[in-house]
Order: structure tokens, then C-alpha cells, then sequence
């Protein structure tokens, strides 16, 4: 599989978007709903830095190939996030989130998705730059 620069650029932007739509989520901040059903990785500070890690990804999109083991990083962040996803999934009841607030369901319905498929993105990326 051959990934152009231009596409692995765009996949760095559209990351660090995607962890940014944390703030549309969480009608900036303002739904407590999201921190209320995992307040220890979802509190306020814990979506702020969700954002801060979506303008790290947008700024190296440009260079990632000069800074491999910041990917892998990356990767490993968000294999946690994915990880931490599936665990609240399998010991929490995602339709009481609904029932509390739509766009809090729907975040935590997908976040975990999103975290695991650029978690392999970053891994393919950083194997791909440590070859060279």
C-alpha cells in the first residue's frame, strides 16, 4: 500500500479535526453530560486536551517524516483512548447517555472508532517512515 505525502498529510489534519469536534460534542464545553458518565477520562481538562492532541497532530502534518517516534506517540495515545472506549463500552449502558443528551450517545458511541482506526494510521505511518 502506497500513501502519497498529500494523503498522509490530509490524514494528520482530518485526526487532529476529528479530536477537535470535541468541541461540537460538547457544545464547547457546556455539556456536562459527557464528563458526567466518565468523569476521569472525560472531565473538562480531559476534553481540553483531547483538543490540544488534535493541534498536535495538525502541526506536524506537514513533517511527520522528521519526527517518526512523535507518531508513534501518537499511535500509542490513541490506543489508549481505544482501549479505555471499549471498557467503558462493556461496563456502562451507552443508552442512558442517549436518554440524558443525543450528542453526548453519539460520542460516545464513536470516539473509540475513530481513536482505534488512527491509531493503525499513525502505526502505518511511523513503520513507513523508520524503513526509509
Amino acid at each position: 500500500m502506497t500513501l502519497s505525502h498529500s494523503t498522509i498529510k490530509k490524514g494528520f489534519i482530518i485526526s487532529g479535526l476529528m479530536n477537535m469536534s470535541v468541541l461540537i460534542f460538547s457544545r464547547l464545553f457546556t455539556n456536562n453530560t459527557i464528563t458526567e458518565f466518565d468523569p476521569n477520562v472525560m472531565s473538562s481538562f480531559g476534553l481540553l486536551m483531547i483538543n490540544i492532541w488534535g493541534l498536535a497532530y495538525i502541526s506536524v502534518a506537514k513533517k511527520y517524516a522528521l519526527v517518526p517516534w512523535l507518531v508513534a506517540v501518537f499511535a500509542i495515545e490513541k490506543l489508549i483512548y481505544g482501549y479505555v472506549w471499549i471498557q467503558w463500552l462493556l461496563n456502562n449502558d451507552i443508552s442512558k447517555v442517549y436518554k440524558e443528551d443525543v450528542m453526548a450517545g453519539m460520542f460516545y458511541s464513536v470516539y473509540g472508532i475513530n481513536d482505534l482506526l488512527f491509531c493503525i494510521f499513525f502505526l502505518i505511518i511511523f513503520l513507513k517512515v523508520i524503513k526509509k
